[in-house]
């Protein structure tokens, strides 16, 4: 190396921290890699946290490391990738006419799912709201996150030798995240207050670069605050009812503050979920104190604000009495001729009760020019829900309408998958992930042969089988089991394998597979066509009868006519998703029809050529079209949940039984079953375009947040 690299070494450091700091790295596999090459020790430990390994590695390390030409070259290669990918400037976004210039769209949600070395999210919703902010960045939008830091996290699970889950909460170590405190001019915190109950409490936040996006994670953990108000932020979705309305004023109207300390003024307010809906509130209180009248006041809030709603089941949605809401909002909303009386019309279903409960998704609803559902038959679900709030009897004339979810294909694609599309299409398809014309190429058998595709599907059902054996130790032997005699026969390579991964929410019916016990094990058991099942998922703390359903299927992990065949990973999250949506054959998805809203692990396995199996439910009644997966029941929803778990149960053994077991094992003289290999096509070249973010997003953009501008 000559003495201009070897001059340049501490610049490539500095690169390198600054990499580890956005999470750029976390859908590039490459970047990935070279934190793993640095520490894999730390890497592993630290659940793949660039941060952590860069802390765990000297400045004099990396400079001894980087003295090697080779290893200087690669990692100037990541770094110019990432420059380049920042400074991209023919983005999507910039192609686009409506749009003027001075755009700011600011997306508000309770948690953001962006990666498993960031544990400040829950389960879907956050999920969700990371995959909506990798596309943004992708696609260029001009988009700015706000959420909450949640220092304890949601939970990591522990499951007992009697199969009970069990929660603990580590605390977060900011310095050993990827976040950086947001600071001023001055170096010092940038603070800004709301009153909670006449008591002011300050907030800083950290800020999380995510490719061309940020976010700002809010945290009331300051000296100044009581203790009980320190604690508002601790873990999502923590505590009883004051705790709740308490973290939403903070992240509603304490958000919308935030920004305004930043000098940031987005045109666009987005509300994922009701959580955030009191941003509305502060939004109404700043053109009041502007000096607006309210009807004005009202409509400028309205113009700003788009809302998606998650939840088809009204007991989801966040209800606070009159007196909780008038003694927390008191000293926010005494001002500029508006009080808490005037206020709760905002989000009372019937506001002639005054003691109606205050609803966070009828204020939502309430205050934005445009509101939607997450799928069409959640759209229609929606409609019928709040028909009463906008005073109609049809719920065809209710202005809500639906953009189906997606996912972020790239963040959920396993280095191998990425490895075979790029062999096959090139690099620039990243590009080009909602191109119908891109995908229809994987019907052409002399561009995708069915033996790469078969190869495909065995390396990474290794890959899962692989991690199961690793990771199950601990779990294996808390509950008393020789792991020894089952570690080399859990799972098979060669068996047809369907994955069930979720939160445990009763109406998710984890157990249904299970509804008859000889006729499952008579599957699993085959000697010829065996079947193995793989489940994750935590249920939510308070959940008891879900936490049952999770003890039911780790004692069927420990019957010794299943054992080895069917397993449950323990402390579900973004990292064992990404090894069980990669490596299965299946997905399995079972809920009480209609309660699921879209659903999106489904969408996760397409990129990688498994297939869905599923209630047709949320996003899979658009989806599935006889030949790119399978339907479980009809598209109908019995009145008697009883009858309908009765009636899925069985269709569902009979379509494995007449359908997905045969089809999966019929093979030619060369071992690969071509009318599977046809399915897979099928469903890559339908599919895939359609539920990805990239779609998701660039339709909220056109239809909701540049609509009418």
């Amino acid at each position: 190396m000559g003495l201009t690299h070897l001059s340049r070494v501490d610049e490539v450091i500095d690169g390198m921290h600054a990499l580890a700091h956005n999470l750029w790295w976390t859908w590039n596999p490459a970047a990935q890699d070279l934190f793993f090459t640095l520490s894999e020790r730390k890497w592993r430990a630290s659940n793949h946290n660039a941060v952590a390994v860069m802390n765990a590695v000297s400045r004099q390390e990396l400079r001894a490391r980087l003295y090697e030409e080779t290893f200087f070259e690669h990692v100037e290669d990541i770094l110019a990738q990432f420059k380049d990918y920042l400074g991209k400037k023919d983005t999507w976004w910039n192609a686009q006419k409506s749009r003027r210039g001075d755009e700011l769209i600011s997306y508000f949600s309770a948690e953001f799912g962006l990666h498993e070395c960031l544990p400040v999210y829950s389960g879907g919703l956050g999920v969700l709201a990371g995959d909506h902010t990798k596309s943004a960045s992708d696609l260029g939008l001009p988009f700015v996150g706000v959420s909450l830091f949640y220092r304890h996290g949601y939970f990591q699970q522990t499951i007992s030798p009697d199969g009970w889950q069990h929660e603990n909460y580590p605390t977060l170590d900011p310095k050993e995240l990827p976040i950086e405190l947001v600071t001023g001019a001055d170096g010092q915190p940038v603070i800004a207050s709301i009153e909670l109950g006449h008591v002011k409490v300050h907030f800083h936040a950290y800020r999380v670069n995510a490719g061309r996006a940020t976010l700002y994670l809010l945290d009331t953990n300051r000296p100044e605050n009581e203790l009980h108000h320190r604690e508002i932020t601790a873990r999502v979705y923590g505590g009883d009812s004051t705790t709740r309305i308490m973290q939403e004023i903070v992240l509603g109207i304490g958000g919308v503050r935030y920004l305004r300390a930043l000098g940031l003024a987005p045109t666009v307010y987005h509300m994922n979920e009701g959580h955030s809906a009191f941003l509305t509130l502060e939004l109404l209180r700043e053109r009041l104190s502007a000096g607006a009248d309210r009807a004005a006041a009202e409509a400028w809030v309205r113009e700003h604000c788009v809302f998606t709603t998650h939840t088809p089941v009204p007991a989801g949605h966040d209800r606070f009495t009159p007196d909780l809401l008038e003694f927390m909002l008191d000293g926010c909303c005494n001002t500029a001729n508006l009080t808490v009386r005037d206020v709760l019309p905002y989000g009372q279903e019937n506001a002639a009760n005054p003691a109606d409960p205050f609803v966070m998704t009828v204020l939502a609803l309430r205050m934005s020019r445009a509101a939607n559902a997450v799928s069409e038959l959640h759209g229609q679900v929606s409609r019928e829900m709040w028909k009463h709030i906008y005073g109609l009897e049809k719920a065809g004339d209710v202005p809500i309408g639906h953009c189906t979810n997606g996912v972020h294909m790239l963040g959920w694609m396993a280095k191998r998958t990425r490895e075979f599309w790029h062999k096959h299409l090139g690099e620039k398809w990243i590009y080009y992930l909602k191109n119908k014309a891109i995908w229809q190429q994987v019907e052409d058998p002399e561009l995708f042969a069915d033996e790469d595709l078969w190869a495909l599907r065995y390396g990474l059902r290794r890959d899962l089988v692989e991690y199961v054996r690793r990771s199950t130790k601990g779990s294996y032997l808390r509950m008393g089991l020789d792991f020894s005699t089952v570690q080399d026969s859990m799972l098979s390579t060669d068996a047809l394998t369907i994955g069930f991964a979720r939160r445990f929410a009763t109406y998710k019916r984890a157990p249904l597979i299970f509804r008859d016990f000889n006729r499952l094990a008579a599957l699993l058991n085959s000697a010829d066509r065996p079947v193995q099942l793989v489940f994750a998922g935590k249920a939510h703390p308070r959940d008891e009868e879900g936490k049952r359903y999770i003890q039911q299927i780790i004692a069927h992990t420990k019957n010794t006519a299943l054992l080895g065949k069917v397993v449950f990973l323990e402390n579900y999250d973004i990292n064992v998703a990404r090894h069980m949506i990669s490596g299965v054959d299946v997905w399995l998805n079972t809920p009480r029809r209609p309660m699921e809203a879209s659903g999106t692990s489904g969408m996760k396995i397409l990129i990688h050529g498994g297939m869905n199996l599923s209630i047709l439910d949320g996003w899979w009644v658009e989806g599935c079209d006889g030949g790119n997966g399978w339907a479980i029941g009809d598209d109908s929803s019995p009145a008697d949940p009883e009858q309908q778990d009765e009636q899925d149960a069985l269709s569902l053994y009979r379509v494995l039984e007449e359908q997905v077991i045969p089809e999966f094992y019929d093979r030619d003289e060369y071992g690969i079953p071509r009318q599977w290999i046809d399915r897979i096509r099928h469903s890559m070249v339908t599919l895939i375009p359609q539920f990805n973010t990239d779609r998701m997003v660039s339709e909220y953009v056109t239809r909701y947040y540049l609509a009418g501008k």
